[in-house]
């Protein structure tokens, strides 16, 4: 973890001199912040209404929050109630020549980013990148999509949305509560008020930050089986722990550590693990550390996380296997989602 993430997240003691050198930029932020919501809210700058269902998943900070398993779980349920989903992002470290980019079968992450990669192998449906969302969704309407589900862009306020969702990470939340750079928020916690649905990843705080009138749900992220990255094959988790208990691993996303947490909860003893920064761009030397062989002359499993993979089949190694999540909600919960997508799909 980087020295600021500790400082956001962590109450570092260093937070006694970075806070306050990086105040002024944090006020600064505030104030081109609030008057470029200002400018949108008197109409001086424009925003757009799409003829279409529009969803935003987004979180009011940085780092990874849960967003990328909303949105697949949204794109599934969609397809249940007889919709036609496709997913807006803004494709971060994307280099494609044409912007809006359309994902085909042969786009690469260095195209397109790593999490529209993600969505568009394991959901097949039409995913579109670019910094101009709206663009990004008339392509989609233009395509025939019914529901345009946007991974994350909750700060695009161009885009007009039917449903604003929040995701927060019941562990970290907000950190220090502070705007960037001071601290690790795009938006104050107030936003949360304005948002039509708030879900938890992991946990729930004993008492909310704020009252709100907005739904509050509770998601749970679950894993059933990991796949080996070069060749496909599926094998259950079960099977896999009786196998490989001893294990090592890598993950490249907001929070590597709650990975490595979620990997030994499951029951597996890490012998090594590594984190990197989110949306890593690897290579194969990052991994010469986990080639070699233990005391029984066998060398580990390297278990990582789906987004990652994406970025690594080119190169992966015999032993490389990823862990893929799904969101979880309790029947009532799923209930209120479900409910919500109806509504606002047929208005």
């Amino acid at each position: 973890m980087r020295l600021i993430e500790k400082v956001w997240f962590k109450n570092h003691p260093a937070k006694y001199y970075l806070v306050p050198l990086l105040l002024p930029l944090t006020g600064l932020f505030y104030l081109l912040s609030s008057a470029r919501r200002l400018a949108f809210r008197l109409g001086l700058m424009k925003s757009y209404q799409i003829d279409k269902t529009v969803i935003v998943v987004g979180n009011i900070g940085i780092g990874g929050n849960g967003k990328t398993p909303v949105v697949l779980h949204l794109v599934e349920l969609a397809k249940t109630l007889g919709l036609k989903p496709g997913v807006i992002s803004r494709g971060y470290g994307g280099t494609a020549e044409i912007y809006p980019y359309l994902l085909d079968n042969n786009s690469t992450t260095s195209q397109a980013g790593d999490e529209p990669i993600l969505i568009y192998q394991r959901c097949n449906v039409p995913v579109v990148v670019g910094a101009d969302r709206v663009a990004n969704a008339q392509m989609l309407v233009e395509l025939g999509c019914d529901i345009i589900i946007s991974d994350d862009g909750l700060q695009h306020y161009r885009l007009k949305r039917d449903l604003d969702i929040i995701v927060i990470d019941g562990k970290r939340q907000f950190g220090n509560g502070l705007l960037l750079p001071a601290g690790p928020l795009r938006e104050g916690v107030w936003r949360l008020q304005q948002a039509d649905m708030l879900i938890y990843n992991g946990s729930k705080p004993n008492e909310l930050a704020i009252t709100n009138n907005n739904s509050s749900l509770l998601m749970k992220l679950a894993a059933s089986e990991v796949i080996h990255i070069k060749t496909g094959k599926k094998l259950p988790l079960t099977t896999f722990l009786k196998q490989w208990q001893n294990i090592n691993a890598v993950a490249g996303i907001g929070d590597p550590q709650r990975f490595f947490d979620t990997l030994q909860t499951l029951g597996f003893h890490l012998m090594k693990q590594q984190g990197f920064v989110d949306h890593k761009s690897f290579t194969v030397d990052d991994f010469n550390q986990f080639n070699q062989f233990n005391h029984f002359k066998v060398i580990l499993p390297l278990l990582m996380t789906e987004k990652d993979a994406v970025k690594c089949r080119a190169f992966a190694q015999d032993n490389w296997w990823y862990l893929p999540v799904n969101a979880l909600f309790s029947e009532q919960d799923e209930h209120v989602i479900r409910q919500k997508i109806q509504v606002i799909a047929t208005n």
